[in-house]
């Protein structure tokens, strides 16, 4: 079996998404199971090229830039470079998120695949946006429609995108994002920083960090070692224009600023040791269509609270395996936070129990077999 991803994102990369970190790790995984695998992008100049990774044959196409001409001569390059790839070894599957499937052919005989990570329909709608943009909308719509078949990384983005799109009866298996559990996982021999409070994101309204700092004043009064720890992107506020993180100091008082430290993009290899000194992980992102960084470290065996919202009651099981809050309420993220912080108890037996779900239903092992499975159902 040959699979094609078309990623532009596949580490390394200065910053990574976990549409980038999945197709990784999935890719990986196949090829250890016998399975050709090559990755297919679109990537700045200065980070194009073609290189292999652990079997894994990743293409890195330049894309064009030009704002008039890039959307008619980019699916041009992802097409030619798919016809070169299927002409050297016949391709059977051609995996893309959502409106990945609108622009590409050059290999006629695949099978064309969308996995459902979280499209254009689903974070207008479930951000609050009335509608879809216009070209983007029917893109989308378009993608679909070439598509033969579908799987979604959550039920939720599975079931509000049937519903978005009037999918209707279409089958859509659910494979969520594989986590690498040999990477990810405790590191006893670490100490935990007392206090230490880890949150790995963008650094962006949609990923609940506003709320999250705006809860920290609480925090702190309840728990005085209380330290919050912000590993991601820096972005552009748009409504302000300025840098989120400076705009983030406005909802700190001044006597609690040395409690919020920055520390920038970090691979996502360093990302365990750094966990590991956490005594708690907190990922309130107002939506997500699944949120690996939450499994990751729910791997790693740290109590983590996250979201109430979308899928993050798939995550986790509230009380059992993590802690869920209202993402939009800072007293509600304060309020589990503090529980954790404070009782000593509760955060072992949560993060015993995080990692045993981990184990059994996010890891690589796991899920690359349902993958395979799935990939040969298309083929039938």
């Amino acid at each position: 079996m040959h699979v094609v991803f078309i990623c532009n994102e596949y580490p390394p990369l200065p910053v990574v998404g976990g549409i980038g970190i999945m197709t990784r790790n999935l890719a990986q995984g196949l090829v250890k199971r016998g399975i050709q695998v090559s990755i297919v992008g679109l990537y700045p100049r200065e980070q194009s090229g073609i290189f292999t990774d652990q079997g894994v044959e990743v293409i890195r196409l330049s894309r064009f830039q030009h704002p008039y001409i890039n959307g008619l001569l980019n699916p041009v390059l992802l097409s030619r470079a798919i016809a070169r790839l299927d002409k050297k070894n016949p391709i059977d599957i051609v995996e893309t998120p959502e409106m990945g499937q609108a622009y590409i052919g050059g290999a006629r005989k695949a099978q064309k695949v969308i996995r459902l990570h979280g499209g254009h329909h689903f974070f207008r709608y479930t951000l609050g946006e009335k509608k879809p943009l216009l070209w983007r909308g029917l893109w989308e719509r378009w993608s679909f429609s070439r598509a033969d078949a579908l799987c979604a990384v959550s039920h939720f983005v599975a079931d509000t995108t049937r519903r978005l799109l009037n999918l209707r009866a279409i089958e859509i298996p659910i494979l969520p994002n594989p986590v690498n559990t040999d990477i990810f996982r405790p590191f006893p021999e670490i100490p935990e920083t007392p206090g230490a409070i880890l949150f790995i994101g963008t650094i962006c309204e949609k990923k609940g960090i506003r709320q999250l700092v705006q809860a920290m004043p609480e925090v702190t009064a309840q728990v005085p070692n209380a330290h919050l720890w912000v590993v991601g992107r820096d972005t552009t506020n748009p409504h302000t224009g300025c840098s989120f993180i400076a705009d983030l100091q406005q909802y700190i008082p001044d006597q609690l600023k040395d409690k919020v430290t920055y520390l920038g993009s970090m691979p996502n290899e360093d990302l365990p040791r750094l966990i590991a000194r956490a005594q708690v992980c907190v990922y309130p992102s107002h939506m997500e269509a699944m949120g690996i960084v939450c499994v990751e470290s729910m791997a790693c065996g740290k109590p983590v609270v996250f979201s109430q919202t979308g899928p993050g009651p798939e995550l986790i099981d509230d009380g059992q395996n993590g802690l869920l809050c209202d993402p939009y309420d800072p007293a509600s993220i304060a309020s589990q936070v503090i529980k954790l912080l404070s009782n000593s108890e509760l955060r072992r037996k949560l993060s015993s129990q995080a990692r045993q779900k981990a184990l059994q239903q996010f890891s690589l092992n796991v899920l690359v077999k349902r993958n395979i499975e799935f990939y040969q159902r298309c083929l039938i």
